[in-house]
């Protein structure tokens, strides 16, 4: 077997890579068990060092990087540019900030000393998706490596391009072998790696069903898990809203990365009072996307990743339309060559229809009129999901006051949801637990040890 990188522009295979038996696999890990405590040692002035080099080496290649990722998953090139950066940013943020966040914390008990002290715990293996191949992966390694942590990466199948750049990142910043190691492994090889005792925790970025297999395998070898998983996100605009800046960040939530971001608004929860206007403009707007080369400054709307992946939003769309939703516009594959998905928006959708229960992940947004904002609390909450939501109106205190009832691991009063390394970042429900970034994030894969002297 082969991890095959295709373009999906153009269908055109790009690079074959085979798959790592287990004599390869055992010899990544030996080496990562020998340098994780070497790395441990270092002082954190000189781990912090490190990652500014790995944000120089990004700046560097950002060209060169951030054309591999359009070049196989599709990504918009701006969109694939701003991907780098934040990239660099993170790496920056953990080397500024790790120093305050990694400090022992005295804590008042009976003991004539007590304090909690934070050490790293070894491995860390992450499963990471596609969808980000670059920034999935280092709002993941910065945290992990500051703390003192290594690193093994098991990347999608569809990327193995960008899994083997983001090794070369890390070697060209002079990091010591075995300290991030990315394995060319299938997901059915993934098991045996994390139960292998040289791993000492698992970080996934994927879809619910992965994270359940994942966890089941980590729980039962009693090892920590750290899983984002799907969302489902509300976007509700409420009849105080503004309205022009509400369907500029709709557009820009629901259609980013062509939709495939688990943290794009999903469903758009409307008041009854205003929702022809809304639907009227998002229309508007949405029509002005254009599918074309994701390589072209002026495209606006790039492919799907995969085939498979768009026939399958195709089918959760013709359902759902089937079962009564009315298709305002697009709603239908796109013509050509490529994974394209006509930019689509979809009216009147309710309980019942896949688009209502389900992830839908790509460029399709869904109306559901309510008729005030309790009926809009109930309707996002009624949701197996929960990673993000937004609420648009004019009061900020009542926006507050939603957000607060919002069942979700991140709520933005007029704004649009996204990831920032100062705040913590994950979800609840089936949305999956813990959280990556902020100081939360790097104190996931730590032993928070209590430390008491009489």
């Amino acid at each position: 077997m082969a991890m095959q990188s295709i373009n999906p522009a153009n269908g055109e295979l790009l690079a074959s890579f085979p798959l790592w038996n287990d004599a390869r696999i055992d010899r990544a890990l030996s080496t990562a068990a020998v340098a994780a405590p070497v790395w441990a040692a270092l002082p954190l002035s000189q781990r912090c060092q490190s990652l500014r080099d790995v944000a120089a080496v990004l700046r560097q290649q950002r060209v060169a990087l951030a054309s591999l990722i359009t070049l196989e998953m599709g990504k918009l090139r701006r969109e694939a540019e701003a991907e780098i950066d934040k990239c660099a940013l993170v790496c920056d943020y953990y080397a500024e900030q790790a120093s305050a966040f990694l400090a022992d914390e005295l804590v008042a008990s009976d003991a004539g000393k007590s304090l909690l002290a934070y050490e790293p715990l070894g491995a860390v293996l992450a499963i990471m998706p596609w969808n980000f191949p670059f920034w999935q992966v280092m709002r993941f390694a910065a945290p992990a490596l500051a703390a003192g942590n290594v690193g093994l990466l098991k990347h999608a199948a569809n990327v193995p391009q960008c899994a083997q750049a983001l090794q070369q990142v890390f070697v060209a910043a002079g990091l010591p072998d075995g300290v991030f190691t990315t394995l060319m492994i299938s997901s059915a090889q993934v098991a045996a790696v994390i139960e292998d005792p040289r791993v000492h925790a698992v970080t996934l970025t994927g879809s619910e069903q992965a994270g359940r297999q994942v966890a089941a395998v980590a729980g039962a070898a009693l090892k920590k898990t750290v899983l984002e998983l799907g969302g489902s996100d509300p976007f509700i605009v409420l009849a105080d809203a503004d309205l022009d800046a509400a369907v500029a960040a709709a557009v820009s939530s629901r259609f980013l990365n062509a939709g495939q971001s688990c943290i794009a608004a999903k469903r758009f929860i409307v008041v009854e009072a205003i929702a022809d206007h809304f639907v009227a403009a998002f229309a508007t707007a949405i029509q002005t996307l254009r599918c074309g080369d994701p390589g072209d400054p002026s495209t606006t709307l790039a492919p799907m990743a995969r085939h498979d992946l768009r026939q399958e939003l195709h089918q959760q769309v013709s359902d759902s339309i089937r079962l009564g939703a009315i298709a305002v516009t697009g709603c239908q594959l796109q013509v050509g060559d490529g994974a394209y998905y006509q930019p689509s928006l979809r009216d009147h959708v309710f309980a019942g229809m896949p688009a209502y229960e389900q992830e839908l992940f790509g460029p399709v947004a869904s109306i559901l009129r309510v008729h005030d904002s309790d009926e809009a609390i109930a309707v996002a909450n009624a949701s197996d999901y929960g990673l993000g939501g937004s609420v648009w109106t004019a009061t900020s205190d009542r926006g507050e006051a939603l957000a607060r009832r919002l069942q979700a691991g991140a709520v933005f009063v007029n704004g649009m949801v996204k990831s920032d390394p100062r705040l913590p970042f994950g979800g609840i429900k089936h949305s999956g637990y813990g959280r990556e970034l902020s100081r939360l994030g790097l104190h996931e894969f730590l032993n928070i040890k209590t430390i008491w002297i009489r």
